[in-house]
């Protein structure tokens, strides 16, 4: 490209382990970004996406990092070359940077004001009203609703989906003429992923700045990429312009990853299968207290007259935005949050039922977590990790523990022989096997899963809907899954709840509701998730 911005030659990344070996985690790629173009890096986790985007602005922790061979020329200077000082006054300036999760990337102790206010004293000198008015016109910009009253806010007080449009705000405060995204939206609901991403689109149309995108979603890239680089491993296995690469994809990886998409749909159940679960007009209501009487003035209706049905063997997905009151359902359901309304498991109305009573029936009632390594313990092994069910519900059959931890992991496709190694020393995907394999080990009869794909790539999504998919066969299971994954829950649901603020919008037969939906909000949904 004779109008490159920024040109990465050969590069490598080295770091170091101390007695160990040190690892390559990349592996001289070389790639070129045009001014006002997208380039798009993807790959699977651990592929050197990050850290090669990392490098350009010299974020890698450094001595341990290093660079054994290659060149990053911006603007015609190297640079690898420059001192520190010289990079402060690049970054946030001229190169600007959006994280992948937000909430970790703005300071939680300081207003927004004063966040993107301190941008624009760093680069520009800019204070007092000069800088207010820039800062609300950044955030008119970034489509941030009455700015004014967003000033004073602290991250907390925003959505996931205001905090991604902060600091889209914040890295454009400068003009920057090259903005490098690291999978702005992978958090995010798929409404809000297409809003930032239509957004990012028509910034760059206006500005004329180049973006680096760091995703592993190729649907995002066959949308708004110019160009894709593949990685695996560290190293780049395909360079060519997005036509090209979606319509004949050359490396074997490269046609993998296009393929990773979750396709198939649920066995069909029995009609004459039982009903195993069902709610009616369930209300999780929590009070909204003011005064110094601490009075109910209102309600935040979290969950509002919901009434659902879910047979044996059955998947019934429950999807909708974030703060639609699909987790609160399934918190609700399993008798871990105070409810009103009949929620009926296997003939019993739970909520007639005290915690004592409960208590042998959560053997038939399990859930997996939206994240692994937060679900489950650093300090105990696997083995010990799954055996906690199993020491509270059945200690009568303590001698068959171990045989019993053994077979669940077999399910889930765990070597058992790693049982005695901890949470840290498996991949993600297989933190999630191992989740499953806890609430599989107790025989139960519904498993609530609560987004337990949306913080795994693609390729492993694929190997945890399939894996579901063949225990729901085996055992007959019932799964309530919740997600805003509308691709996963196709493949894995039978029947299809959508909420919206607490409400249902729509519920009923999965296919018909997704290919003839009804509420103008699951059009909504659908057309952000298909692209149709």
């Amino acid at each position: 490209m004779t109008d490159s911005l920024l040109r990465v030659s050969n590069l490598s990344v080295r770091f170091d382990q101390g007695d160990q070996e040190p690892v390559d985690a990349v592996k001289q790629i070389s790639f070129e970004i045009a001014k006002g173009k997208t380039l798009a890096l993807v790959g699977e986790s651990g592929s050197g996406k990050s850290v090669s985007a990392m490098s350009v602005l010299k974020l890698l922790p450094y001595p341990k990092a290093s660079h054994p061979s290659g060149e990053i020329h911006y603007d015609g200077k190297n640079l690898l070359d420059m001192t520190e000082g010289q990079m402060r006054t690049l970054r946030g300036d001229k190169i600007s940077v959006i994280f992948q999760e937000p909430m970790t990337s703005l300071n939680p102790l300081h207003t927004i004001k004063k966040q993107i206010g301190e941008t624009l004293l760093l680069h520009r000198g800019m204070t007092g009203k000069e800088a207010g008015k820039r800062i609300l016109e950044l955030l008119e910009l970034v489509g941030i609703p009455e700015p004014e009253k967003r000033l004073n806010s602290y991250p907390h007080e925003l959505s996931g989906g205001q905090r991604q449009r902060i600091m889209i705000a914040m890295a454009l405060a400068n003009d920057p003429e090259l903005l490098i995204a690291d999978e702005p939206t992978t958090a995010l609901d798929v409404t809000i992923q297409e809003q930032i991403l239509q957004l990012l689109a028509e910034l760059q149309g206006k500005l004329g700045m180049a973006i680096l995108l760091i995703t592993h979603d190729l649907n995002i890239v066959r949308r708004y990429a110019h160009h894709v680089c593949v990685m695996h491993k560290g190293e780049m296995v395909e360079s060519a312009t997005c036509e090209q690469l979606f319509q004949s994809p050359e490396h074997p990886y490269t046609r993998m990853l296009l393929d990773a998409e979750p396709t198939g749909l649920p066995s069909p159940i029995a009609s004459d299968s039982p009903v195993l679960l069902s709610t009616e007009q369930l209300r999780i209501w929590f009070p909204i207290k003011k005064g110094l009487l601490k009075r109910t003035v209102d309600h935040v209706k979290a969950v509002n007259e919901v009434s659902l049905e879910l047979r044996k063997g059955e998947t019934l997905g429950v999807v909708g935005e974030s703060g639609s009151g699909k987790t609160t359902l399934g918190l609700a359901i399993l008798k871990l949050l105070k409810s009103e309304g009949v929620i009926t498991f296997a003939g019993k109305n739970l909520n007639l039922l005290n915690q004592q009573a409960v208590k042998p029936i959560r053997r038939q009632l399990q859930i997996v977590f939206q994240d692994p390594f937060g679900s489950l313990s650093p300090r105990l092994s696997i083995s010990e990790i799954i055996a906690e069910g199993l020491e509270i519900h059945l200690p009568e059959q303590k001698e068959n523990h171990e045989a019993m931890i053994i077979q669940a992991l077999d399910e889930v496709g765990i070597d058992p022989e790693s049982r005695h190694r901890y949470p840290h020393e498996f991949s993600g995907g297989q933190r999630q096997r191992i989740a499953i394999a806890r609430a599989l080990v107790l025989k139960p009869e519904l498993i609530i899963l609560d987004e337990p794909t949306s913080a795994l790539d693609r390729t492993v999504q694929k190997q945890i809907v399939e894996l579901l998919r063949n225990l729901q066969e085996k055992y007959q299971l019932s799964y309530l899954f919740i997600s805003h994954d509308l691709a996963v829950v196709k493949a894995l649901s039978h029947k299809l709840l959508v909420l919206h603020h607490g409400d249902v919008v729509e519920q009923g037969d999965a296919e018909s509701v997704f290919s003839q939906p009804q509420a103008p909000y699951t059009q909504k949904l659908l057309a952000a998730a298909f692209n149709q």
